[in-house]
């Protein structure tokens, strides 16, 4: 399960520092964020996947029909399989705190693995997420802190379904922090300022 994923990785420096999984967008790849979590946690380990499907050519963690519907059964699977990659790099530093970051594909993946198996992380941070179905009651998710960014006119997660999302996780009991611009889908400063808050 380790190695289900061609996957970038590094150490955290001690059991005190963070191990960080980070998952990118379509279209990235493992190297996205490698600089964004040295800048921010110099001391953490990495775990960055490559998603294992191809849209034209651009990688991705799980199909999909059109843009924002998904083909739920290979979100199905692609969730499983992640769990179960993220769980075989956790045994490896049983006693570090587990952070994980993913942004737009690489936060729709994250949602559905912290979702499915709360206990895999400590923190959580969803960049410009898009969940369009309706979440089962997950009572795991009570006191985890989560962070959720989103643009106002973000033509590809739109808003008023990031409100959803909040809401729903808010009702799990999650502690979400929120942070929004009036911008569309593409990442600003001042989510960088937030996610460096919420992950130091």
């Amino acid at each position: 399960m380790k190695d289900s994923y061609q996957h970038l990785a590094r150490p955290p420096r001690d059991s005190a520092s963070p191990l960080v999984f980070a998952f990118h967008g379509t279209g990235g790849d493992q190297h996205q964020f490698d600089i964004l979590v040295r800048d921010l946690l110099p001391d953490a380990g990495l775990v960055a996947p490559l998603g294992d499907v191809s849209e034209a050519g651009a990688a991705r963690f799980f199909r999909r029909t059109g843009e924002g519907v998904y083909d739920m059964d290979d979100l199905a699977r692609a969730t499983d399989k992640m769990a179960g990659f993220v769980a075989a790099h956790c045994a490896e530093a049983p006693d570090n705190p587990v952070y994980a970051l993913g942004y737009s594909n690489g936060a729709n993946i994250l949602a559905a693995v912290m979702m499915a198996r709360p206990a895999l992380f400590d923190r959580v941070a969803l960049l410009h997420p898009l969940i369009p179905w309706a979440p089962a009651p997950q009572p795991g998710l009570s006191g985890r802190p989560v962070l959720v960014t989103a643009g106002a006119r973000d033509p590809i997660c739109p808003l008023p379904l990031t409100a959803q999302f909040t809401d729903w996780l808010q009702e799990q009991g999650a502690a979400v922090t929120l942070e929004h611009h009036p911008g569309g889908h593409e990442i600003r400063q001042q989510e960088l300022a937030a996610l460096a808050q919420f992950l130091q």
